[in-house]
C-alpha cells in the first residue's frame, strides 16, 4: 500500500468545453435553436400543404365547371337531330296532314330518345296507380270506381332527371267514397 495521502480538493477541469457542455445556458441555447430550426421546417411544410391544397380545390372546382359545361353540351348535342328533323319538314310546301303526322310522330320519337339518352324519363302513371306526392301533382279529385287516392288520369306527363324529378306528373286522384 501506498503512504500518499489522497488529496482533499477536487480535481480540476481537462479543458473548458466540459464546463460548457454542462452549462444550463448554453444548453438552453442550443436546445432553443434546435426547436427554431424544426419550427421552421414545419411552418414551411405547413404552407407548402396549404398551396397545394389551395390547388387541389382549385382543380375540382375546374373539373366541376367543365363537367357541366360538358353535360350540357352533350345534351344540345343531342337534341340537334330533333332540330334538323324539324328544319326538314318546315321546308317541304305541300306536305300532306298524313306526311305531317308521320314526321312529327318521327321527330317525338327521336326527342323521347334524346331525353332518354340523357337520363331525362317521362312519369306517366297509369289509371290505378297508388298516388305519390313525390311524384305526381293532384289537380283535382274526381269520384271513380276505382280505389280512393290513386291515380285517375295524367292531364301531363312528369320527367326525372337522373332519378330526380323535374317536374312531376299533373294527375287527378279518385276521391274517398
Amino acid at each position: 500500500m501506498s503512504d500518499k495521502p489522497t488529496p482533499s480538493h477536487p480535481p480540476t477541469p481537462v479543458d473548458d468545453q466540459s464546463i460548457l457542455d454542462t452549462d444550463p445556458l448554453s444548453l438552453a441555447q442550443a436546445e432553443l435553436a434546435t426547436l427554431q430550426a424544426k419550427s421552421a421546417e414545419l411552418a414551411d411544410q405547413f404552407l407548402r400543404a396549404k398551396a397545394e391544397a389551395e390547388n387541389a380545390r382549385r382543380r375540382a372546382e375546374d373539373e366541376i365547371s367543365k363537367a357541366r359545361k360538358f353535360a350540357v353540351e352533350s345534351f344540345a348535342e343531342s337534341l340537334l337531330p330533333v332540330t334538323d328533323s324539324l328544319e326538314a319538314s318546315l321546308l317541304i310546301k305541300d306536305a300532306t296532314p298524313e306526311q305531317i303526322r308521320e314526321g312529327a310522330q318521327a321527330t317525338l320519337r327521336q326527342l323521347s330518345a334524346a331525353l332518354e339518352r340523357n337520363k331525362v324519363i317521362a312519369i306517366n302513371p297509369p289509371a290505378g296507380e297508388k298516388f305519390d306526392p313525390h311524384k305526381h301533382q293532384a289537380i283535382s279529385m274526381v269520384p271513380a270506381d276505382q280505389e280512393a287516392n290513386t291515380v285517375v288520369s295524367v292531364l301531363q306527363k312528369g320527367y326525372t332527371i337522373a332519378e330526380r324529378v323535374l317536374r312531376p306528373a299533373l294527375v287527378t286522384v279518385a276521391a274517398p267514397k
